[in-house]
């Protein structure tokens, strides 16, 4: 005969809660959110503002003497003065348009180089072992046989920054190409993209990253490059003022003309990082915290 056990059912006790019994909730809010915040740019200039004090402090206390380097006051007097004769302003036209013609004839050979080498594998046996072997050669030791093979004119400084434009730009657009998903040229060709169409919708959108950080990275090896073509038989530009200050030990004039360089440096990299935005839009990336 089965025996049945049955358990005895207990029903679930009765917790009463009283709400004025309970603590309070504070809400979830980070006291950073309260503070007041300060503005980026102010940040960005905290550094160089305290360096500027520093330089002048030494300069006024003899700490820093003048034939070593000016004050920040005789420097930016000094560049008023260039400004107002003209000369300074000259010298950055001139200086401004070998960068641009280098630049754009560097963008184009490097381009078109990446574009065949990282395309074609043909092209990537052809083109790529001789970048490479060129490109460890130091385009300043290039200066006296672009002398004798261009003369003492435009063309040998052009030429200096056009080579030191080309490998940066190369190199980067040729590892963008590269370095596109292979998942993403299947699918393309899963839904019937031709070879053109794959290189237009896949690749080059894949390689535009690397594009951009290239010409980055070119735009300050053109100005270092015309630093060094600027001082080679020039009778124009911001090297130019550079030798002749050299010459008259004039500290001040130089400093100014660095700092002009360096101003054309960081404007040239701010419309280059504008155009990135531009362009990438479709791109979500880290932007600190």
């Amino acid at each position: 005969m089965a025996v049945s056990h049955a358990l005895p059912q207990h029903s679930a006790p009765e917790i009463s809660l009283d709400k004025r019994k309970l603590p309070e909730l504070e809400p979830l809010t980070s006291t950073r959110t309260h503070r007041t915040r300060t503005p980026r740019w102010l940040r960005r200039t905290t550094g160089p503002v305290l360096l500027l004090a520093l330089w002048q402090l030494l300069s006024t206390t003899g700490a820093l003497s003048p034939e070593t380097l000016a004050s920040p006051g005789t420097i930016a007097r000094v560049g008023r003065d260039l400004i107002a004769d003209g000369s300074l302003t000259s010298a950055m036209g001139v200086s401004v348009q070998r960068v641009a013609l280098g630049l754009l004839l560097g963008t184009v050979v490097g381009t078109v180089l990446a574009l065949v080498s990282g395309l074609f594998r043909i092209g990537e046996d052809v083109v790529d072992a001789s970048v490479q072997m060129l490109r460890t050669v130091p385009f300043v030791g290039l200066i006296p046989l672009f002398i004798i093979w261009f003369g003492i004119g435009e063309a040998p400084k052009i030429a200096i920054i056009t080579m030191g434009v080309t490998f940066p730009l190369y190199l980067n657009v040729y590892a963008g190409i590269r370095g596109v998903d292979s998942q993403l040229i299947e699918a393309g060709q899963s839904l019937g993209l031709s070879r053109w169409g794959l290189v237009r919708h896949v690749v080059l959108p894949g390689a535009l990253p690397g594009a951009m950080t290239g010409l980055r990275f070119s735009l300050g090896v053109a100005w270092l490059a015309l630093v060094f073509a600027e001082q080679v038989n020039a009778d124009a530009g911001i090297g130019f003022l550079m030798m002749q200050a050299r010459e008259f030990l004039r500290t001040d004039v130089i400093v100014v003309c660095l700092i002009v360089y360096a101003f054309l440096g960081l404007l040239a990299d701010l419309v280059v990082r504008t155009l990135e935005r531009l362009l990438l839009q479709w791109r979500p990336t880290f932007t600190g915290q």
